[in-house]
């Protein structure tokens, strides 16, 4: 099939995956040309020039609220295969769990990257660093996806949170990639059933913006790291194997102060890695996990992610974590997306019934 040529001038292609249910498009071909620099910096310079590259992939008619979307870049850092940028729907995420395994499985699946079987090793650079990687192959299949994540740590635990029509929650502010805002779900009386999103997204979204007005955290490497950003409800794990069931709610569009009744996002599908390492992270800061325990994390799929901290570090004066985790991505769907220069809507479109 010939692509005409109005339409060949804004061509990307694209693989689509999911990690363990939460969908991430990886973006092996865009056009863009980056300059020299850190995944960082690349990743900053995409935001202030090629931002509505983000919206095209994201927003209607080709993207959806809970949708995730990875650039592949290359990497000017000599210890790495390949980079990639994660996109959402507010912001670009320094690192990603789930997008890591949808990327990795991309990359060998397709060929990008040679497949060694059984096993894989290759280093990917993100924003928030070098991500060492192990993947299980078998007949062309990558059937495990295990990366050492960067540090992981708390910022502060057991913060009073004065949130619109909840009342206080206390709180843990934690780093697993993204700064995370993480309430108990039970002491919130909240089902972390799939079936429940609606009301998880609502009392997160709630939560994540009170936490940010009143307690605003930063990274100490790079105060433009900044949070809250994305919040995690914790609770018992309905699979016997598992150690936590989470929900975390990414956020899907700007909030309306007024009207904290109508705030909400997007459920993510899976346990989430980033929310995953940040969790870990607070359970060894209060002395409920320890260095190489395992623990299993629940989504409200019912899929899980295997995490475990393979070792304690320190990151600008404050204590960390290395958190490794470990899930499985599939293949859903190989495309060209493409922005016909006489479409009325060339950076896409969000809608009510679906977005905030």
């Amino acid at each position: 099939m010939q692509i005409p040529d109005r339409l060949a001038t804004r061509r990307v292609v694209a693989v689509d995956v999911h990690a363990e249910g939460e969908p991430g498009r990886v973006v092996v071909d865009a056009g863009i040309e980056f300059p020299a620099g850190t995944m960082l910096e690349k990743m900053r310079w995409l935001e202030t020039h090629h931002d509505t590259h983000r919206q095209v992939m994201l927003r209607e008619p080709r993207g959806y609220p809970a949708l995730c979307t990875n650039l592949i870049v290359e990497s000017d850092h000599p210890d790495a295969d390949a980079g990639f940028i994660v996109m959402e729907q507010t912001e670009y995420p320094p690192m990603s769990g789930s997008n890591t395994i949808c990327v990795v499985t991309a990359l060998l699946e397709m060929g990008l990257v040679e497949m060694v079987e059984p096993v894989t090793e290759l280093t990917l650079e993100a924003p928030a660093g070098l991500i060492r990687v192990r993947a299980s192959c078998s007949g062309g299949k990558v059937t495990r996806v295990t990366f050492r994540n960067v540090a992981a740590f708390v910022s502060a635990l057991d913060v009073a949170v004065d949130v619109p029509t909840l009342g206080e929650v206390r709180v843990d502010l934690a780093w697993g990639g993204m700064f995370y805002v993480i309430a108990d779900a039970d002491e919130l009386g909240v089902d972390l059933d799939s079936t429940n999103g609606a009301e998880i997204t609502r009392v997160s979204e709630m939560i994540r913006v009170a936490t940010l007005a009143q307690h605003p955290v930063h990274h100490p490497l790079d105060e433009t790291l900044s949070g809250p950003t994305i919040s995690q409800l914790s609770g018992r794990p309905h699979r016997s194997d598992a150690t936590r069931r989470n929900a975390v709610t990414v956020a899907t569009g700007t909030l309306d102060w007024d009207r904290p009744d109508t705030w909400t996002g997007a459920l993510d599908r899976c346990p989430c890695g980033t929310g995953t390492s940040a969790a870990m992270a607070v359970r060894h800061a209060r002395g409920l996990l320890r260095v190489d325990e395992p623990f299993v994390h629940e989504g409200p799929l019912g899929t899980i992610f295997e995490g475990r901290i393979v070792e304690e570090t320190e990151l600008g004066g404050r204590a960390a974590v290395i958190p490794e985790i470990g899930g499985q991505g599939w293949i859903t769907g190989i495309g060209e997306y493409v922005v016909d220069p006489t479409d009325p809507f060339p950076a896409g479109y969000t809608i009510g019934d679906l977005w905030p």
